[in-house]
């Protein structure tokens, strides 16, 4: 370190204690005899990343988002959800709150959000590390696809059900006080209506005592993150039981090879019983207008 910060583009500085320091354009280092390393100034990531990690310590290992990143650490819950573009399977919402041991560990797993992550069995490693780190608590609601279209039925909006999906793993979360240490000081989702009205008036009295906070690419936080693979590992899980149950494969997503697969299905088991593998609204049912109903049921929350 100390022959890399005396070649091109550092200048040698004298500060106390240190056994040796020096400064470029928006960087100070300090190398101090207790051997504690401080980097300091705007251009403190690009050094992490540039020379220290690759040049110096050979590996990636520092975890130096936690101290860059404002609120990284802070007690929170994470609401994200998975199936609501699948055509077969369930809609699963997931919540998961975080202290700071818990994001550590999360960090230093590599934990992100589920659709950069491409592996089944990846998203179901990180989800057993979710699940098992100290501090980290989550709650998962799935709704599978009879539930689902008698909500849709009843409710005619997808955004009322997230909603309701939201705040119903936000209260269950908050239900648990004794293991919610420190208590959030906010919960945090992707903004999928106009207005954060819409969840705020689908929460309890517990859900209302705290901020709530809906952004665009929320997954980008780490609490979103663990909670949208907990959503997407479930969703999973439950299409594949789903599969197995009617002794067919039930693709992901929607489009030609869905369409196709809802024939097959069709053509096996009957129209009638296509609600209760798929969401019935979406305009892959249309070929079967009769599966969709139009009974009308009350939901419990």
């Amino acid at each position: 370190m100390e022959a890399r910060l005396a070649g091109p583009g550092f200048e040698a500085r004298t500060v106390p204690h240190a056994r040796f320091a020096a400064k470029a354009s928006g960087l100070t280092v300090s190398f101090y005899h207790s051997g504690k390393l401080l980097v300091q100034g705007k251009g403190t990531r690009e050094f992490v990343e540039f020379i220290l990690e690759p040049e110096i310590l050979q590996e990636a290992k520092l975890g130096y988002e936690a101290e860059l990143e404002q609120g990284l650490l802070e007690p929170r819950i994470g609401v994200d959800e998975s199936g609501k573009g699948d055509f077969f399977g369930p809609l699963v919402v997931a919540g998961v709150y975080v202290n700071e041991a818990a994001a550590r560990v999360l960090l230093e797993a590599g934990v992100r959000d589920s659709k950069s992550v491409k592996s089944a069995k990846k998203v179901a490693a990180l989800a057993d590390t979710i699940r098992s780190a100290p501090g980290c608590v989550g709650s998962v609601v799935p709704v599978g696809p009879e539930a689902y279209n008698r909500m849709h039925r009843r409710m005619r909006n997808l955004n009322r059900m997230l909603a309701w999906g939201h705040a119903k793993v936000i209260e269950n979360l908050l239900e648990q006080p004794e293991r919610l240490e420190p208590p959030p000081v906010r919960a945090i989702s992707d903004k999928f209506a106009r207005r954060a009205s819409v969840v705020e008036q689908a929460l309890g009295p517990r859900g209302r005592e705290i901020e709530l906070v809906q952004r665009t690419k929320a997954e980008a936080d780490l609490a979103v993150a663990a909670a949208s693979i907990l959503a997407r590992h479930e969703f999973v899980m439950r299409l594949g039981q789903l599969g197995e149950e009617f002794g067919m494969e039930l693709p992901k997503g929607a489009g030609r090879g869905v369409d196709t697969a809802a024939g097959e299905f069709v053509a096996r088991h009957g129209a009638g019983a296509l609600g209760r593998v798929a969401k019935v609204h979406f305009r892959t049912a249309d070929p079967w207008p009769d599966c969709r109903g139009e009974q009308h049921v009350e939901i419990k929350g």
